[in-house]
């Protein structure tokens, strides 16, 4: 059996694959975000719906070591492991969902997860109070569910950092750590409840070259660009993301 044969796919869709993974990972890079939220409605284009989201998953388990250390040291730990250890709980219940869900209706409800992302972060930021405990319990378990259904713990995530007067150094690591959690946690229910499989594995495996080089880039770019047209960059993210799944929704 041929590669190609192995991933299901032709040479031109991997290679529009590979494209499309290396802009979603260069948002990562400068962001700390926003991978997902591209991925799987454009990935949606080629593969099912479910597919797309166990893809997603993968990659960003396999980019998550990537900067490690430099992560655990910028972000707001007792917030992010709060969120991630909720998160991961509740990233089992998204994957069921996902599975008991028809495409079509799939590709709804990950339309207005993208919108829905895209109008938090327009909100107003919150005062200097940090969030209390319940609300960041909240935002874990919906970042975990989320995660099983349609690999995006962003909606709820990105607007509980960007909503604080924070530096975006400190924003952008505390969401990788948290994504980092919900992508193993991610991985290893869609394998459990057998969502994944080894023809996807092969799939994201040959993507990754396009992950690290993008990620790479974007991460060179962070820091270079002011924290408010950083800001505006997140919420026009998002917002072209919600513009895209509502596309691939009509087509």
């Amino acid at each position: 059996m041929n590669i190609h044969g192995l991933i299901g796919i032709s040479s031109t869709q991997l290679l529009l694959l590979a494209a499309v993974t290396f802009g979603a990972a260069y948002i990562r890079g400068l962001t700390g975000f926003g991978m997902a939220i591209i991925l799987v409605p454009l990935f949606g284009l080629i593969v099912k719906p479910g597919e797309a989201v166990v893809i997603a998953i993968l990659l960003q388990v396999l980019i998550g070591p990537v900067g490690l250390k430099v992560i655990l040291a910028d972000a707001h730990r007792h917030s992010a492991f709060l969120i991630a250890a909720f998160a991961v709980l509740a990233t089992p219940l998204g994957i069921v969902l996902l599975m008991q869900t028809t495409p079509d209706v799939a590709r709804v409800m990950i339309a207005v997860i993208a919108i829905a992302a895209f109008l938090l972060v327009l909100l107003p930021q919150r005062g200097a109070l940090r969030p209390g405990t319940k609300e960041t319990a909240l935002t874990g378990i919906a970042a975990g569910i989320l995660t099983g259904f349609a690999a995006m713990p962003g909606p709820p995530v990105v607007p509980f950092y960007l909503r604080q007067p924070i530096p975006p150094k400190e924003a952008r690591a505390s969401m990788m750590l948290v994504f980092f959690a919900t992508a193993i946690a991610g991985t290893i229910s869609a394998f459990v409840l057998g969502l994944a499989n080894g023809r996807l594995m092969w799939l994201s495996l040959l993507l990754f070259p396009s992950v690290l080089l993008g990620n790479w880039l974007g991460a060179k770019s962070f820091g270079k660009v002011p924290p408010a047209v950083w800001r505006s960059c997140v919420a026009g993210i998002l917002g072209l993301a919600g513009i895209s799944a509502v596309v691939r929704l009509l087509s």
